[in-house]
C-alpha cells in the first residue's frame, strides 16, 4: 500500500512550484514581452492543475483500496465512487464543464480504463495519460477556426486532436451511474450527457443495442446531373428515360410516373452508354473516399430490365474517373470503348463481356469531351475534345490514331460532341458553332454548316427519320434534313438553360438535359415542358411541412423549391438574394423561414411564396430556423456563436426580436425545442450542449431541470439519447444531420460519406448497429422525416440531389 502511494506522490512535486515563483520570466524586469509572460504563466498553472489532479486520482485509489469490501456491500446494485467521495471533497475544488457552464467539481470522471464500479486501477500508465490527454475543465485556447480568438470553455484537449482519426478513437463511453451520466469522446474531448432519472438505475453501457425492424427503400430521386456532363440521357424500349445524379441512375417511365434506381455504383457517375440491344447500360463512376478507405473508378455493366450487375471493368486500371463510354454498334456491341480522367486521359477498348482489356493508348493531355465507335467499323473510334478530333483504328490490339485535318476552316478551340450520318460521315459541333462534316473513311471536312449556333454547339443527335438536331449554349434546338439545310428552330426559355445533352423520344418527341439540371421533353416544332429538375448548386436546407405531404429545399443556387412528395412534382420555386443554408415550417404551415449564409433571413408564404418579412441577425451563415411547437418563437442559430430568439406573432406573419442567447463559444450547429416550448437545447461547432429559457434568452444550468425535459424534435446529434450513432473514432463532424421519427421508433443520420443510417431510437447504447444505405456521392447534408413518417428525405451536398425514401 505504501508503495502504491508512494509511486504517486513523486508526481506531485513542490520543486516546481518553487522554480515557477523564483523566475526571472514573470518578474518585471524580464525582457520577454507581455504576451510570453502570459503564455508562460498560463503553462506553468496548467501544469499544476494537472499535478493535483493526478494527486486527486492516488488519494481516490487509496481510499477505494482501503474501503473496498464496504464500498461493494454499501453499492448494491448501484456504481460509481461513494467511500472516495467525502476525502475527495476536501481537496482544492478547481472548475469543471457542466451542461456548458463551470461549475465546481465534486467527484471525478473515471478515466479511460476505469473499473466499473468507479474506482480508479493502479496503473501509471493510465495516470500518465491522463495527465497529457485529460484536462478536465479547464481554460484553454480554441483550435483555430472554432471561435473569433476569443478564450472559451472546453472539457478536454486531445493530445493529437487535429487529426481526423486520433488516439481518442480508443477511449470508450464512460457511464457515472451516481450522477448518472454518461461520458463520451469526439475529437478526444468529452462530452457529457446525463440521463433521464428514470433510466439511471437500469442503465447499462454494456447492453448492446438492435437493429430497428425497419428498412428504406429508395422511393424517388429529384435531379439531374446535365451542368458538367455530356451524352447521359436515353429513352429505352420499356419507355423509362434513363439518366444519372450522385451514384445513381435513375430509370424513369414518364407515363406512368414510376422510378425505378440502379445503385451499384459507389461513388459520382460520370458518363453512361446504351448498347445496342437497348438493355445493357455501362456507366462510369469516379475515385472516391469512404469511411473504410478509397473506392476506386470502374465500370459497371447491368441489365437495364433486372438492375443486376452484371460485369465490373477497370477496377484498379483508371485513374481519378470515367468521362466517357461507348459500345461498338456493328459487332452486336462487343465492344467498349472508355476515356479515364487522368492527364493523358487513355483511351481503352474492352472485350467487355470477357473483362479483358483489348489496347490502350494515351488519347490526349488536354480536355476530351466524347468517344464513339464508327457505326459501319467496330475497329475505329473517334474522339474529340480541346483543339483535336482523332480517328482510332484498332489494328493488331494497337490503337492507331489520325488526325482531323481542318485545312481551310478555321481550327475551333473545342470539338465537343459527334455523331455519325447514316451514309457513314462523322458530324461534330464546336465552340466555333460551327457544324462539320467529314467523308467516311476520311479525316478531311467535306462539308460545312458556318454558324449554325450562336456560341457553342454541345450536343447533336440522328434521328432516326434522318434529321439531324443539334443544340447549344444559345438554348436553341435546329433541326437539319440530310442536305443540311434547317428546318426548324426552337429556343428553350432562359429558365432551364442551355441544351446540354439531345436524345430521341419516343414517336415525334425530343428529349432535352440542359446545363441547369432540366430534363425536357417535347417535340421539334412545338413546346418542351419538364419532367425532371432539380437545384444546380450545394444543398443544405431541408424543412417538411407539419402537416401535409410536402417539403422544402434550398441552396447555395439561391432557389427555394417547395415539392410534393405523393406527385413528385414542384409546387413552386423562388429565386432569393443570398445562397440558402436552412429552413424551418412555423407549426401552422402558413409560412416558412429561410435562413442565408450572410446573416439574412426571410419568410415565405407557403401557398403564394410571396415574401413576408426579412430580417438581418449578423453577418454569419444561419445554420437553423427552427419555430416553438407552439409557434410563439423561432430559434436562429448562427456561425456567430449565438442564437437569435424572435417572438411570433399573427399566425407566423409578425416578428419581434426577443434577444440572444450568448454563451456557447463555437458555432451553431442545431437546435431543438422541448414538447411545451418552454426549453430549447444547442449543439455548438466545439461539440457543446447548452440548455436555454428561450422567452428570457437565459442559459439552465441545473442538471436536475434539463435531464428530464421531452423534446418535439430530436436533430441534435449529441445527446444521451442519440449518442450510439458516432461511429468509432468519429471526430464529431463526420454525422452532419440527424432526424427522429414522429412515432420515435427511429433515427435517422447523413453522414459525410455519403450514406443514410437508419436506428432504432432511442439510440443511446455505443456503436449502436444501423442499417447503411448508399445513393448519395456528396456528404449527406440534411435529414428529415416527413409528418406521417410515410417517407424520410435527404440532401446531398455538392451531389446536388434530393432523395426520397420509402419506410418498409
Amino acid at each position: 500500500m505504501e508503495d502504491g502511494f508512494s509511486s504517486y506522490s513523486s508526481l506531485y512535486d513542490t520543486s516546481s512550484l518553487l522554480q515557477f515563483c523564483n523566475d526571472d520570466s514573470v518578474s518585471a524586469a524580464s525582457i520577454m514581452d507581455v504576451t510570453d509572460r502570459i503564455a508562460s504563466l498560463e503553462q506553468r498553472v496548467q501544469m499544476q492543475e494537472d499535478e493535483i489532479q493526478l494527486l486527486k486520482s492516488a488519494l481516490a485509489d487509496v481510499v477505494r483500496r482501503l474501503n473496498l469490501s464496504e464500498e461493494q456491500q454499501a453499492l448494491g446494485s448501484r456504481r460509481g465512487p461513494t467511500k472516495a467521495r467525502p476525502m475527495i471533497a476536501t481537496l482544492p475544488i478547481r472548475p469543471t464543464v457542466n451542461n456548458g457552464s463551470i461549475q465546481p467539481k465534486k467527484t471525478l470522471p473515471s478515466p479511460s480504463g476505469s473499473r466499473k464500479d468507479g474506482g480508479f486501477p493502479i496503473n501509471k500508465s493510465t495516470v500518465r495519460r491522463a495527465n497529457s490527454n485529460e484536462h478536465v475543465g479547464t481554460l484553454t485556447r480554441k483550435d483555430s477556426g472554432e471561435s473569433k480568438g476569443n478564450r472559451t470553455r472546453t472539457g478536454s484537449t486531445g493530445s493529437n486532436s487535429s487529426g481526423k482519426r486520433s488516439d481518442s478513437k480508443q477511449r470508450d463511453p464512460v457511464f457515472n451511474a451516481e450522477e448518472g451520466y454518461v461520458k463520451m469522446y469526439l475529437k478526444g474531448r468529452p462530452v457529457t450527457m446525463y440521463l433521464p432519472k428514470d433510466q439511471v438505475d437500469t442503465y447499462s453501457l454494456e447492453a448492446r443495442a438492435e437493429l430497428p425492424c425497419n428498412k428504406l427503400k429508395l422511393d424517388w430521386v429529384y435531379g439531374y446531373r446535365g451542368r458538367d456532363c455530356r451524352s447521359n440521357l436515353y429513352l429505352l424500349p420499356t419507355g423509362e428515360t434513363v439518366y444519372f445524379i450522385a451514384s445513381v441512375v435513375v430509370l424513369f417511365n414518364v407515363d406512368e410516373q414510376l422510378q425505378r434506381h440502379y445503385t451499384g455504383h459507389t461513388d459520382d457517375i460520370k458518363c453512361l452508354a446504351v448498347h445496342p440491344d437497348k438493355i445493357t447500360i455501362a456507366t462510369g463512376q469516379v475515385a472516391g473516399t469512404s469511411s473504410d478507405g478509397k473506392l476506386v473508378p470502374h465500370v459497371r455493366i447491368w441489365d437495364s430490365v433486372s438492375l443486376n450487375t452484371l460485369h465490373v471493368l477497370g477496377a484498379g486500371f483508371f485513374d481519378r474517373g470515367l468521362i466517357c463510354l461507348a459500345f461498338s454498334k456493328s459487332n452486336g456491341g462487343n465492344t467498349l470503348c472508355s476515356i479515364d480522367d487522368s492527364n493523358d486521359h487513355v483511351l481503352s477498348v474492352w472485350d467487355w463481356q470477357r473483362e479483358d482489356k483489348l489496347a490502350e493508348v494515351k488519347c490526349s493531355n488536354e480536355s476530351v469531351f466524347a468517344a464513339d465507335f464508327h457505326p459501319t467499323d467496330s475497329s475505329v473510334v473517334v474522339t474529340c475534345g480541346k483543339s483535336h478530333l482523332y480517328f482510332w483504328s484498332l489494328e493488331k490490339g494497337s490503337l492507331v490514331k489520325k488526325q482531323g485535318l481542318f485545312e481551310k476552316q478555321e481550327k475551333p478551340k473545342f470539338v465537343l460532341c459527334v455523331t455519325f450520318a447514316e451514309n457513314g460521315d462523322t458530324i461534330t459541333g464546336d465552340s466555333s458553332g460551327n457544324i462539320l462534316v467529314w467523308g467516311k473513311g476520311t479525316n478531311r471536312i467535306s462539308q460545312v454548316i458556318q454558324g449554325a449556333h450562336e456560341g457553342s454547339i454541345f450536343a447533336l443527335c440522328m434521328l432516326r427519320s434522318c434529321t439531324l438536331v443539334s443544340g447549344g449554349k444559345d438554348r436553341r434546338l435546329i433541326s437539319w434534313n440530310s442536305s443540311y439545310q434547317r428546318l426548324q428552330i426552337v429556343e428553350v426559355p432562359e429558365l432551364f438553360g442551355p441544351i446540354r445533352t439531345i436524345a430521341e423520344g419516343r414517336g415525334e418527341t425530343v428529349l432535352i438535359g440542359t446545363t441547369k439540371n432540366f430534363v425536357l421533353q417535347g417535340s421539334i416544332d412545338g413546346e418542351f415542358v419538364p419532367i425532371t429538375q432539380g437545384h444546380t448548386d450545394e444543398l443544405w436546407g431541408l424543412a417538411v411541412h407539419p402537416w401535409k405531404s410536402q417539403f422544402l429545399t434550398c441552396g447555395c443556387d439561391r432557389q427555394v423549391c417547395l415539392w410534393d412528395s405523393n406527385s413528385h412534382q414542384l409546387i413552386w420555386t423562388k429565386t432569393i438574394e443570398d445562397a440558402a443554408q436552412s429552413a424551418g415550417f412555423h407549426p401552422s404551415g402558413a409560412v416558412v423561414a429561410v435562413g442565408s449564409q450572410t446573416g439574412r433571413w426571410l419568410v415565405l408564404d407557403t401557398e403564394s411564396k410571396d415574401l413576408v418579412a426579412v430580417h438581418t441577425d449578423g453577418n454569419e451563415q444561419l445554420s437553423a430556423m427552427c419555430y416553438g411547437p407552439d409557434g410563439n418563437f423561432l430559434a436562429i442559430g448562427s456561425h456567430d456563436n449565438y442564437i437569435y430568439i424572435y417572438a411570433v406573432g399573427e399566425n407566423g406573419r409578425k416578428y419581434s426580436r426577443v434577444g440572444k442567447c450568448s454563451g456557447h463559444s463555437s458555432f451553431i450547429t442545431h437546435l431543438d425545442w422541448s414538447t411545451d416550448s418552454q426549453y430549447l437545447v444547442s449543439n455548438s461547432g466545439d461539440y457543446e450542449i447548452l440548455y436555454w429559457i428561450p422567452s428570457v434568452c437565459k442559459q439552465v444550468v441545473s442538471v436536475e431541470t434539463t435531464r428530464d425535459i421531452e423534446w418535439a424534435t430530436c436533430t441534435c446529434p449529441l445527446g444521451f439519447q442519440v449518442f450510439g450513432l458516432w461511429p468509432d473514432g468519429s471526430d464529431g463532424t463526420d454525422v452532419n444531420a440527424v432526424s427522429r421519427s414522429n412515432n420515435k421508433n427511429l433515427l435517422v443520420t447523413g453522414d459525410d460519406f455519403g450514406k443514410v443510417h437508419l436506428f432504432s431510437y432511442p439510440c443511446s447504447q455505443f456503436r449502436a448497429p444501423s442499417h447503411v444505405y448508399g445513393g448519395h456521392s456528396s456528404h449527406v447534408t440534411n435529414v428529415s422525416y416527413l409528418f406521417d413518417d410515410s417517407y424520410l428525405v435527404s440532401t446531398g451536398g455538392k451531389d446536388m440531389s434530393v432523395m426520397q425514401w420509402r419506410i418498409l
